[in-house]
């Protein structure tokens, strides 16, 4: 007998694509019935099932609910866009995609509070072919992908500190800036979601940097993450998990408060309105 081989894994993706095959085909639609019926394209829908784009997940829930199928073609999605992601990326997604408390700092805005104008900008950089704009909408629609964690039941509950060099030095010029500070204001007023900004009088600190991340599960476990300088690491060992919780705290005593870090939002809005 011949050596047995181990098939090809299916990507998340790819799984996606057959699936929402199977829904078309199941319901008697082509292509074309089902593009003038969702007033999607023609094209875009055919790479969809190819699995050769990643949708925004609002694409899944309206085909969803045209298709009448609860939350299935979103379940997919959350595994379909971990593709676009590196492996050290993904198990710390997998942690994120079940926290109940997550606390965040980010000299920059996160990208669990960026606006899809703002993502694009941010992710696009010097990218000017074809296939890299098509890459660029890939990121941009599982950034925005992520956000989805901000609003699912239950809901976490979200710490996010950002540094005010975030604010002062904005990656994105006219309507698309006065859109992500409206953003933030909005975010700031979520009863999940408390927001805090780190003045530049709070002086050098010790993450400015990089980016920390917080996860705590259900049953009380915890785990950290890092990324900074092309760098990324995950932290679950107890004592360095708490070492990092400590230097979270300590950002947070030097932060402004809440309702001063809204003030110092609209502020800012203001300041760009005139």
């Amino acid at each position: 007998m011949g050596e047995k081989v181990d098939a090809e894994p299916v990507s998340g993706r790819a799984m996606l694509g057959q699936t929402l095959k199977v829904l078309r085909e199941k319901a008697g639609k082509s292509l074309g019935q089902l593009a003038d019926a969702t007033g999607y394209e023609k094209s875009y829908l055919s790479r969809l099932e190819s699995g050769e784009r990643l949708s925004k997940v609002t694409v899944m829930e309206d085909l969803d609910g045209y298709y009448g199928t609860g939350d299935l073609l979103l379940s997919h999605w959350k595994a379909a866009r971990l593709d676009a992601f590196k492996d050290q990326y993904k198990a710390f997604m997998g942690l994120e995609a079940t926290a109940r408390i997550m606390w965040l700092f980010s000299p920059g805005i996160p990208g669990l509070l960026q606006t899809e104008d703002f993502a694009r900008g941010v992710l696009s950089g010097g990218q000017t072919t074809a296939d890299g704009d098509e890459a660029v909408e890939e990121q941009v629609a599982a950034r925005l992908g992520r956000q989805y964690l901000l609003r699912q039941k239950p809901e976490p509950e979200v710490r996010i500190i950002m540094d005010e060099f975030a604010l002062r030095r904005p990656a994105a010029k006219g309507k698309a800036w006065h859109d992500q500070l409206l953003h933030l204001e909005a975010a700031a007023l979520w009863p999940n979601v408390t927001l805090q900004v780190l003045p530049f009088s709070a002086g050098a600190h010790h993450h400015m940097t990089g980016s920390l991340t917080l996860l705590w599960q259900r049953d009380g476990s915890a785990v950290a993450y890092k990324e900074g300088n092309g760098c990324s690491r995950l932290i679950e060992d107890p004592d360095e998990v708490l070492r990092q919780r400590l230097s979270y705290d300590r950002l947070r005593d030097l932060a402004l408060s809440p309702s001063d870090s809204l003030a110092f939002i609209r502020d800012l809005l203001e300041e760009h309105r005139s």
